[in-house]
């Protein structure tokens, strides 16, 4: 169980994941990039999950840099994740992709790499790339992202390296209980995006209920859900009081029954793209 801000999971390559980072989906360049990572930071998160076609990469290794400077932390303290576009997926590619991320970011190496769709026909090709990253130090962790069951199994079947994360779109009304089952029996590391649902769940009632009844706010009723069912989560703010609440999870618990209930609030609901059904 996590205690604390800065406790980790352990990938199945034995790298040390923090249970909860801060995700930039939809953040623009700017300062207010610059200035929600390096508020992150410095109030104690240690993960920070971008992507290449956030367009953002460049704002948020600075953020990083800057960061670390002042808050004298070394870069090793730091889990860094970026995903490859579909545009990318192929061997050579992918390679250069990576390196393109590495550059904007202005890093030496990722702690997580994913691929962030899986494109039919294309993401075995990459994560071969994928695989030689990893086998050449290059890069901590390789995962993928948005992969269903049949997906995984897919690319498990020519893989020589497992993916160590499943980053999936999971909230209250997307459960995902049978991917959870089987990313849990393979030693793959699920984690959510768009956790709060794009706040749509922020009114639900239920929640709210629970809320009052712990004292903590929707938000926080439905992280600490995520991380008690194992699951790693990356809910996005750029405001400063909501990423310092977002990160107040681990002086409570739900118990075991108000995880139930949270659990009954599934529709297999998505707000994002169907990973069987996207044309991007």
């Amino acid at each position: 169980m996590m205690k604390h801000l800065q406790d980790t999971v352990t990938l199945h390559n034995g790298v040390k994941m923090p249970g909860l980072g801060l995700g930039v989906f939809k953040v623009e360049e700017g300062d207010a990039l610059v200035q929600a990572v390096k508020t992150a930071i410095a109030h104690g998160y240690r993960s920070i999950d971008t992507a290449a076609i956030y367009g953002n990469e460049r704002g948020v290794g600075q953020g990083i840099r800057e960061a670390l400077q002042e808050n004298a932390i070394p870069r090793e303290s730091l889990f860094v994740t970026s995903k490859v576009w579909n545009a990318d997926l192929g061997y050579e590619s992918t390679l250069a992709a990576y390196e393109t991320s590495l550059k904007k970011l202005g890093l030496d190496y990722l702690d997580l790499y994913l691929i962030h769709w899986p494109v039919e026909g294309k993401y075995k090709e990459a994560w071969r790339a994928m695989e030689t990253l990893y086998q050449e130090g290059r890069v901590k962790a390789i995962g993928v992202s948005n992969f269903h069951i049949h997906h995984l199994e897919d690319l498990m079947e020519s893989a020589r390296i497992k993916p160590m994360v499943d980053q999936v779109e999971f909230h209250p009304r997307l459960s995902q209980r049978d991917l959870l089952r089987f990313t849990q029996e393979h030693g793959i590391q699920m984690e959510a995006w768009s956790p709060l649902m794009q706040g749509e769940l922020l009114s639900n009632p239920t929640l709210l209920e629970l809320a009052a009844k712990y004292g903590k706010s929707v938000a926080q009723i439905i992280l600490r859900w995520d991380l008690q069912h194992g699951v790693i989560t990356i809910p996005k703010s750029t405001k400063k009081q909501r990423i310092l609440e977002n990160a107040t999870l681990f002086d409570f618990a739900l118990s075991q029954e108000d995880m139930e209930r949270i659990d009954g609030l599934n529709q297999n609901k998505r707000i994002g793209p169907d990973p069987d059904h996207f044309d991007f």
